[in-house]
Order: structure tokens, then sequence, then C-alpha cells
């Protein structure tokens, strides 16, 4: 059992240093931190949605944006799409679950916003549906993927692809990425000096 953790942990790391080396990733994250700070500074806002761990993620990643993530500071406008259970069972009792996310993105999306889908295979179906209403409303699209990208790659105005085929590592990769994202779109909205400011550890 000791060799399994061993095993599971370089694992992790492995792929973690794969994003760690990738300058794609890198470019791309800087980009998203000033095009999503761009959007709320001008009364636009984030919405983000995946399912199981990845749903998890969109509810973690829009408290770091609504609460705080180290610093203290203005709530940033972000929406998770994962966390209404009267709509998510509505519109997937009277239509189909393919259509639980594509539906909120229709009530509240809005040109200029930017919506975050997060799926680990890139081949959600709810996920390619929203997406690609989200464009035709003049949505700017984010995909945080592995597997290559999968479906979801050309619905996608700015892909985060991490470089593995397996679940749990992306989901891990994710969420190192997922913190880093709101960590730049603090600094890009508030000054480059805002990590200088006391950091909080939350409870």
């Amino acid at each position: 059992m000791k060799d399994l953790v061993r095993r599971q942990l370089a694992q992790s790391i492995a792929t973690l240093q794969a994003v760690h080396d990738s300058q794609e990733i890198h470019d791309t994250i800087v980009t998203i931190g000033q095009l999503t700070a761009d959007a709320m500074k001008s009364g636009h806002k984030l919405l983000v949605a995946g399912n199981g761990g990845s749903a998890a993620d969109a509810q973690h990643l829009v408290a770091e944006f609504v609460a705080r993530l180290t610093v203290d500071r203005p709530a940033l406008r972000a929406i998770a799409l994962t966390t209404d259970t009267s709509i998510l069972t509505a519109v997937g009792n009277d239509y189909s679950f393919e259509h639980v996310i594509e539906r909120q993105v229709e009530a509240l999306g809005q040109p200029g916003d930017v919506f975050l889908a997060i799926s680990t295979s890139g081949n959600s179906k709810n996920l390619i549906r929203a997406l690609t209403l989200a464009r035709k409303l003049g949505i700017t699209t984010i995909g945080f993927t592995g597997n290559g990208g999968g479906r979801m790659k050309p619905l996608c105005d700015h892909n985060v692809i991490v470089p593995s085929s397996v679940t749990m590592n992306i989901q891990e990769s994710h969420l190192a990425l997922e913190h880093i994202f709101c960590m730049t779109v603090e600094r890009f909205t508030f000054g480059m000096d805002f990590d200088k400011q006391p950091q909080v550890l939350s409870e």
C-alpha cells in the first residue's frame, strides 16, 4: 500500500511538472486572467460550470472570486452554474441533462461575459451545448480540459489543456491552475502590487 501512495504521488507530480513546463498553458492563464479582469471591470461576469468533480471545481473557483483567495478585497462577479438544485432538476426533468448548463447560459449570459467550462475529458455533452450557445451570444469561452481538449476544444476561444488522460491528475492540475487564474484576475484588477498586502488564512 505504501508503494501505491508513492506511485500515485509520483504520477501527480509528473502531471504538475508537465503543466509547470508548458509555456502555452502559462501564456493562456495570463491571457484569460487579463480578459476576465477586463470583463469584470466593465460590468460583466464570469460563469463557470462542470460535472462531478469539475462541478465542485466550479463552485470552489467561484467562491474564491466572491469571497477571497488569500487577500481581502472587494468581491468579484462570478457565478457557478452547478449549485441551484431546482434549476438543475427542473431542466433535467423537463428537457434533459444535456440542457442544464445551456439553459442557465441562456438566462444569465450576456455579450461581454466570460464562460469557463471545466471537463477532464473535454467531451461533456451539456458543456458542449452551453459553449455553442455562449459563442452565439457573444460570450468569451474558456475550456479547462485534459485528454487533448476533446470535442470542447474548437468551441473554446481559449484552451487550458492538461497533458494527461487520467481524470484525477487532470483535476489536481485544474485546481492549481484555477487558483492561479484567480490570482491573475486579482492582479489585473487591483494592481501588480496586490500580493504585497497581508495574506489571510481562511478558516
